[in-house]
């Protein structure tokens, strides 16, 4: 599965996305947990720095712009410094906040977190305070904000709804806004706010609701995968939407379509440092995915790595597509989806060489695998991080004048034995006489060949050197070829057909019918 996910990465593209929703300004004040005071049994917190970071629907928009998609936020603040500072940041970032409202009834979202660390461990959150009013947004408000953005609707491929339950989300902005999306065929996903109440988006395309939040709109409790199934379900009927993610934190995430089918998509285990974010990460790279056209399996799939990734942090952090296609491809390896088309490949290539990971390329027609093949690609996965296998196609091998009856095993199956060996990462078949045109394509970092050869005398070493890459011959085990084998075998078949003809000429009258030992011969 990770292969398949990988190409997925690579398909997002540059997607247009609206942010609506709650901007929150978060302040990190940082110190040194000293002591107890004298004048109070608290912690008395010796400050080092403070911080301003986004939050809310802010730092979805962030996120989103840290997947490498365009984005757009429509929001409202106040008419103080922290919403002048939470625009300019977003400004930095090059997120349009030109659909960003002042409200000057209203303070900008503040939430300031005071950071101890003490005797040099990692800090920890000793308290919050919160700025905030909650009361909803004013009918003209709302108005205005639509006139704002439903002109410039068709410019964007998905809308993200970002509800922190402070006031903007209102019925009477989101549901002329999900109807003209309806309308357009734009997708809205929705995280919903921890209250429950789930009528202003009516109409969506899906939500994103954890635990409790799904408890709270359905009234069923949220324990197990079934649990979940069914309170999927329920939210799907209760709104008209097409499916809806349930976040199960350390079990996933539960997909359900409206016809009721669900389908778990599980996370690995991970070192949690700090959950704050997860949710706006899972939202991101499910909106960035959408707007791309993937399927909702996976988005829940890819919303699992990225929000496993944000939890390994401390504070909020924007994951980069680099960081999902390294986590990828730290996974499990899986013969399944290893045998690719030369467009997957070159897209999966590119992936792992951002990441920093060197390509290793050997090319051959691998007939009749053994023990010296196995030996050489081993030593070929020493030479970096990721190793493709280029086989001759069966036309190309027939070419080459191997012998008439080559090759032997045809290219599907040798490329699942290929595949089915832990250090290769990649095959390809290619039909031409040469590899030249793939290592054009591919651009590997190393050209590996096995057997007898010295650099010079490798095929493709001059489109390798050319754009500043490294060849290098592989060792051999003595006495092994398939052309050796295959020689061995058919002089051993020959020689028990002999015997087998001895036989029957010399004892017309044996028990064994004449030609027996041969046909069992060729049946094994």
């Amino acid at each position: 599965m990770s292969y398949h996910l990988i190409d997925a990465v690579e398909r997002l593209g540059r997607p247009r996305l609206l942010v609506v929703g709650d901007l929150i300004v978060d302040r990190y004040v940082w110190g040194d947990a000293e002591r107890i005071s004298q004048e109070a049994p608290v912690i008395l917190l010796h400050e080092q720095r403070q911080e301003i970071r986004l939050g809310g629907a802010a730092n979805v928009a962030q996120m989103v712009k840290g997947l490498d998609a365009e984005v757009t936020l429509l929001s409202v603040i106040g008419a103080d410094e922290e919403g002048r500072t939470a625009c300019r940041e977003l400004q930095r970032l090059d997120i349009d906040c030109g659909s960003v409202c002042i409200d000057d009834t209203r303070p900008t979202t503040l939430k300031t977190r005071y950071m101890g660390s003490a005797q040099y461990r990692h800090p920890h959150q000793m308290l919050r305070v919160d700025r905030e009013v909650r009361t909803a947004i004013t009918t003209g408000l709302a108005t205005r904000l639509l006139n704002q953005i439903l002109p410039h609707l068709h410019e964007f491929q998905a809308i993200l709804v970002s509800d922190y339950g402070k006031g903007l989300c209102t019925g009477e902005l989101l549901r002329p806004l999900i109807k003209a999306a309806r309308a357009a065929g734009i997708p809205v996903i929705v995280d919903p706010a921890s209250h429950g109440k789930c009528e202003a988006y009516q109409g969506a395309t899906s939500v994103t609701p954890n635990r409790l939040e799904t408890t709270r709109a359905t009234g069923i409790e949220v324990r197990t995968v079934p649990d979940a199934f069914l309170a999927g379900k329920a939210l799907c009927d209760q709104m008209g939407l097409d499916y809806a993610f349930v976040t199960m934190d350390r079990d996933g995430i539960a997909l359900v379509h409206k016809d009721g089918r669900g389908e778990h998509l599980p996370t690995r285990p991970r070192e949690v440092c700090d959950i704050t974010g997860a949710g706006d990460m899972v939202m991101a790279m499910i909106g960035v995915g959408l707007g791309a056209g993937l399927e909702p399996a996976d988005l829940g799939r890819l919303a699992n790595i990225a929000g496993g990734l944000e939890v390994e942090q401390i504070g909020v952090i924007a994951i980069s597509r680099e960081e999902i296609l390294a986590d990828l491809m730290k996974s499990h390896r899986s013969h399944e989806g290893k045998v690719l088309s030369l467009a997957a490949l070159q897209r999966h290539v590119v992936a792992r060489q951002k990441t920093g990971q060197k390509v290793v390329f050997t090319n051959g027609c691998f007939d009749l695998l053994h023990a010296g093949h196995v030996s050489y690609l081993a030593e070929a996965s020493r030479e970096g991080q990721c190793l493709i296998v280029a086989i001759n196609s069966d036309d190309s091998v027939r070419r080459l004048g191997k012998a008439p009856d080559r090759p032997i095993f045809d290219q599907e199956y040798r490329g699942r034995m290929l595949a089915a060996l832990e250090v290769v990462d990649y095959v390809i078949v290619f039909d031409e006489d040469t590899p030249h045109a793939l290592l054009h394509a591919l651009k590997p970092d190393v050209l590996v060949k096995g057997g007898t050869y010295s650099a010079e005398e490798i095929v493709g070493r001059e489109v390798v050197l050319a754009y500043g890459g490294t060849v290098k011959p592989m060792g051999a085990l003595e006495g092994l070829s398939t052309t050796e084998i295959v020689r061995r075998l058919r002089e051993q078949d020959a020689t028990v057909l002999s015997m087998t003809a001895h036989v029957s000429h010399s004892s017309p009258t044996s028990d064994t019918p004449a030609g027996t030992l041969g046909l069992e011969r060729k049946a094994a």
